[in-house]
């Protein structure tokens, strides 16, 4: 099991997400980030002082994943998400010990794993 965190440009969520549908990946949190990486920083005036912005919006990405979910999650995220402009954000995938889905108590793989939707719960 892993946790794939993602932090790319806030204009690409959609897309971003879009991908993340086709290829079958469910379930995420997204947060609203500030940061810094390699981007050339702003200087902008303020009230007639200058004011140097170091902090850029993003969007945080995190996926709990199966080992096999891996993969289709990074592609998922790399093709949707690049403009190919310093700033397009990063992918961190990060082991995950122990996981618990709360309200069926399922434990690890059971817990990230999309639950298939029955034929009744359909009719």
């Amino acid at each position: 099991m892993k946790l794939v965190v993602a932090i790319v440009r806030t204009e690409k969520l959609n897309d971003v997400l879009e991908a993340l549908y086709r290829a079958e990946v469910r379930g995420l949190t997204i947060s609203r980030v500030r940061g810094h990486g390699g981007e050339v920083e702003a200087v902008e005036t303020y009230r007639g002082m200058t004011v140097k912005v170091e902090l850029h919006e993003k969007v945080r990405l995190e996926i709990g994943v199966s080992d096999h979910f891996v993969d289709p999650t990074v592609r998922a995220i790399l093709s949707s998400a690049t403009t190919g402009e310093v700033g397009d954000g990063k992918i961190f995938v990060l082991p995950v010990e122990k996981v618990y889905r709360i309200r069926t108590g399922e434990q690890d793989q059971a817990a990230v794993t999309p639950v298939p939707v029955s034929e009744e719960a359909m009719a």
